[in-house]
């Protein structure tokens, strides 16, 4: 049977949406990667700093599972997950006068496929020339960072990206009609992400990967959840606390909303 809301009860869900305009990209650029900018004209602190301020459209990451079908009795068909796929993802930028938006994802590229510039007679305008490839680890990110947060800067989400590196760049179009700010569009691979914090001061305050503070570790906190979901039956009219406590004693979690002594 269905019931109305109660309006405090719409105020409190409705009321506290997250907003999209609120939102920062940090770029990590691999050393080999930044000392090649910085011969093409671009400014180390650039590539750290305003290159991802400029970035005035970003997807957060997602994934999917890919399955096999498995038929463990005549008639059943089951489906399990054995692989994690991972979504590139498409980011815009604005291009300052200096051009130097362009220049790092133009050049980021450029890097990856360089592997052959430094053998003799390999030039660019020769007939002959040839393309190798960078190792990875030369240029893929490995801390660029996405943080979603809120009007009031008190709550985020965080992701982390592992083997972050340039996949494409869209075409940028130009026109003597009617003159607009001039963007580029890049979609991005990456090996993988982490939603959460990931610094090792989170790790070791145990609240990194949306772990919540207080919680301790994760063995800490299966076996809190162990012992309430294992507790003996209670007998009726009986206040039920179905409570997480953190160190020290502190209620944070009230899930049956029950009178506290």
């Amino acid at each position: 049977m269905a019931f109305p809301i109660k309006p405090e009860t719409a105020k409190r869900l409705f009321g506290n949406l997250a907003q999209s305009s609120h939102y920062e990209v940090k770029f990590q650029i691999p050393g080999p990667v930044v000392n090649y900018l910085f011969w093409k004209g671009v400014s180390p602190f650039y590539c750290v700093s305003d290159f991802g301020l400029l970035c005035f459209s970003a997807n957060l990451p997602t994934s999917a599972f890919a399955t096999s079908e498995l038929t463990p009795q005549q008639g059943i068909r089951e489906k399990i997950a054995h692989t994690r796929m991972y979504n590139n993802i498409v980011m815009e930028f604005y291009v300052d006068r200096r051009y130097e938006t362009i220049k790092v994802l133009e050049h980021w590229m450029d890097f990856i496929s360089s592997g052959g510039d430094n053998q003799d007679k390999n030039n660019k305008l020769a007939k002959d020339y040839y393309i190798k490839m960078q190792y990875p680890d030369s240029y893929k990110s490995t801390e660029t960072k996405i943080v979603k947060f809120d009007r009031d800067y008190k709550r985020e989400i965080e992701y982390t990206f592992r083997g972050m590196f340039p996949q494409s760049i869209s075409s940028i179009p130009v026109s003597y009609a009617g003159s607009d700010v001039l963007k580029v569009a890049a979609t991005f691979e990456y090996d993988r992400y982490i939603a959460g914090r990931t610094w090792s001061f989170d790790l070791f305050k145990g609240i990194s990967e949306n772990n919540q503070s207080g919680l301790g570790n994760k063995k800490q906190q299966r076996t809190q959840e162990d012992n309430i979901l294992n507790r003996p039956p209670l007998e009726k009219n009986t206040k039920v606390l179905d409570a997480v406590n953190a160190n020290g004693g502190q209620t944070i979690i009230n899930a049956a909303n029950s009178d506290i002594a």
